[in-house]
């Protein structure tokens, strides 16, 4: 125990203030930062969490540009929304902070000008792209062109979304202004770098020779990858107006790169949270910093972010740095930008009360070593199966058996047996096996040893069987309750860190404290004589109707995506404007509309077009319900010549927009307009 840290810092990859929170987030980063940090706090440790909003950066402005509001408006909006989600997900963040607080301009004001007295970075002057009409240097994200790999025509100027390709700006086929839609031009701009490759020798001893065998195989091997292939100065300023501005005279209009900025948040953060005593838990060398992150992050806080504190000299490194894949939802790659996704507020209200189905089913489904699947139907089969017939079954037996047999109270321990001194035995393994596997960053399978004890109490109550025992044995039937509850007490603590709420149930419960680490595993946590209270279902079944909804929202947003990829066909052959000058096009209100007998897809519908009242026969039955086009203003091409369908006179044509998947749209004036009038 003498060699354990005095303190740990543990900071949780800062989510980007540019949309909500979804399951990968919490599978990859959030979930097991927080199981970590929840056990640290039981086993007596001091330890600190940090995070908060990163809230700068070129995709902030260009929503903010579309949503017609400020890049602060934008932050402030998300920010509220991760922030309380987390909350509700019962993330137990020391402090969730932010970005574009005071406190982080000042500390990562600080930092930069402490590294740029010191001549630890290189000035250059680079090309990039102007927009002469914007008068503005353009970010990578706001210069679309064609993508020499694929031929996409609206790929960005640092990745092609459609075959993935890293790009430069100035590898784009005819560039042009997201700002202005004009083809921007190479200027001449002066930045600051961080010569990365002057740090390269101390990393190679850092990481590939000090880190070799206790960082997880991805984040080893990619870090490992980086080095060797090389490393060059990277600038960490940006010419942009959202961000912190740069420290130094004649850099107006330049801030501090996104990447620079938002690691030294974590120090922000715990600086404006813990003011007398931040400096203990960053810069003392008896700390120990983890950063939780994912895979797409794991050079910026592996090689950038520590170059940047050897750089500074004041700070302690990351001791590790246990990133995980990524969590893929029902077989597809999650996409913000598709809404290929489950949103964690969404899920928080669809599902209340339910945060712990969640979280469990992510930990036992976690990406630590490979990319893993996220899926509807195994979030109903591990809640159903795993939580509820095991975990929740066990608990509700012990509780509700010692109420029936033994008015509610802890029965005497009497005599035991080969059987009983074997689950005690077990039972005093369980804190230490899964305490080790937090330890080293293996959740899932510390998950997995919690249930297994969940399943040993099973065991024990389908071997003793004190259902039937208490016909015969009164004092033995005791004894196997007594057993049972103290396997039930062991629960609560140990279940803690993954599933919170379910471990506050099962105490109270219990009408026990929840107890900390050293407490778990003991064979005297409830003491005879010790008053139950009224046992409780911990989980409750997920029927497929649920489900279901969930699956057919996916579908759904699916189908959404596949119109909006659908090329529009093209233009029919040009007419002269005295052909298109002979249709009469008007305006008409549906008075009257009623299905056609015998027929699926006609609706008889009577229309109001200003100089009398017509009977238009049109084939839209399938979209829309007769009652509910009466009233409807619609465009009516007149002069179209009458046509008898299925016996009626049909005297006109209704103008309908038809999606690519063939649903219909009325065509209807912005505002009621008097019936008759022309469509011009």
């Amino acid at each position: 125990m003498s060699s354990l840290p005095k303190r740990y810092t543990v900071t949780a990859a800062l989510p980007y203030a540019n949309g909500p929170v979804h399951i990968g987030h919490l599978a990859g980063v959030y979930l097991p930062a927080d199981i970590y940090v929840r056990y640290l706090r039981s086993a007596g440790r001091d330890v600190k969490f940090i995070c908060g909003s990163d809230e700068h950066g070129v995709p902030i402005t260009i929503r903010a540009q579309k949503e017609g509001v400020t890049p602060q408006q934008v932050v402030d909006k998300y920010h509220a929304l991760i922030r309380d989600s987390f909350k509700e997900f019962n993330v137990s963040f020391d402090v969730y902070s932010r970005t574009s607080s005071a406190t982080h301009a000042e500390v990562s004001s600080g930092f930069f000008t402490k590294l740029n007295n010191e001549g630890k970075f290189i000035e250059q002057t680079t090309q990039q792209y102007f927009d002469e009409k914007a008068q503005q240097f353009l970010a990578d994200r706001y210069i679309v062109g064609t993508c020499p790999n694929c031929g996409n025509e609206n790929a960005y100027g640092d990745q092609c979304e459609r075959c993935g390709t890293s790009l430069s700006p100035t590898e784009l086929i005819n560039p042009r202004s997201m700002l202005s839609g004009a083809q921007p031009i190479l200027r001449d701009t002066k930045h600051w770098f961080l010569p990365l490759d002057q740090y390269e020798p101390w990393l190679r001893e850092w990481i590939v020779e000090g880190h070799k065998n206790d960082w997880k195989t991805n984040v080893y091997g990619q870090c490992k990858s980086w080095i060797d292939q090389g490393l060059h100065p990277r600038a960490v300023t940006r010419d942009l107006d959202w961000g912190v501005p740069v420290p130094v005279p004649g850099a107006e209009g330049k801030v501090l790169y996104v990447w620079f900025d938002a690691p030294i948040g974590y120090i922000s953060a715990t600086k404006e949270a813990f003011p007398d005593e931040w400096e203990t838990y960053w810069k003392d060398k008896d700390s120990k910093l983890v950063h939780f992150i994912g895979k797409d992050n794991i050079v910026f806080h592996c090689i950038i972010f520590p170059v940047m504190l050897k750089a500074h000299g004041d700070y302690v490194l990351p001791d590790n740095v246990p990133a995980n894949e990524f969590l893929n939802l029902e077989g597809d790659k999650i996409s913000t930008s598709r809404n290929w996704a489950v949103w964690l507020h969404e899920y928080l209200a669809d599902f209340p009360g339910q945060a712990d189905v969640l979280r469990y089913v992510l930990c036992a489904n976690a990406p630590e070593t490979k990319d893993n699947d996220f899926t509807w139907k195994d979030f109903q089969a591990r809640n159903n199966n795993e939580l509820v017939a095991t975990l929740g079954n066990f608990v509700n037996r012990a509780a509700v058996l010692t109420h029936k047999f033994f008015e509610g109270k802890v029965p005497e321990l009497g005599e035991l047996t080969a059987i009983d001194e074997d689950a005690f035995a077990q039972l005093a393994d369980f804190p230490a096996k899964i305490g080790e596997l937090i330890e080293n960053y293996r959740f899932r399978d510390a998950l997995a040893e919690v249930l297994n004890l969940a399943r040993l109490g099973n065991k024990y109550l389908a071997e003793t069987q004190p259902w039937h025992l208490i016909k015969t044995d009164a004092a033995r039937t005791g004894t196997v309750l007594h057993v049972a509850l103290q396997i039930a007490a062991a629960l609560a603590p140990l279940l803690e860190p993954f599933l919170p709420e379910s471990a506050r149930k099962l105490a109270d419960m219990l009408n026990a404290e929840l107890g900390n680490w050293a407490s778990a595993g003991r064979r005297d946590a409830l003491t005879s004589g010790h008053q139950l209270r009224e046992a409780a279902l911990l989980f409750a079944k997920i029927e497929d109707a649920v489900v279901d909804t969930q699956v057919q929202k996916l579908l759904d947003t699916k189908k959404e995506n596949q119109l909006a990829n659908t090329p529009v066909t093209s233009a029919k052959s040009d007419v002269s404007f005295d052909d298109f000058g002979q249709m009469d096009l008007r305006i008409g209100t549906i008075v009257a509309a009623e299905k056609v007998a015998k027929t699926k897809k006609l609706l008889k519908l009577t229309v109001d077009v200003g100089l009398e009242q017509r009977t238009i026969v049109s084939g839209i039955a399938e979209y829309f319900i007769p009652e509910a086009l009466i009233g409807q203003q619609v465009q009516v091409l007149l002069n179209l010549a009458p046509r008898e369908i299925k016996g009626i006179q049909s005297q006109g044509m209704l103008l309908m927009a038809e999606n690519a998947d063939g649903t219909l749209a009325l065509m209807q004036p912005s505002a009621p307009v008097r019936n008759g009038s022309g469509v011009a």
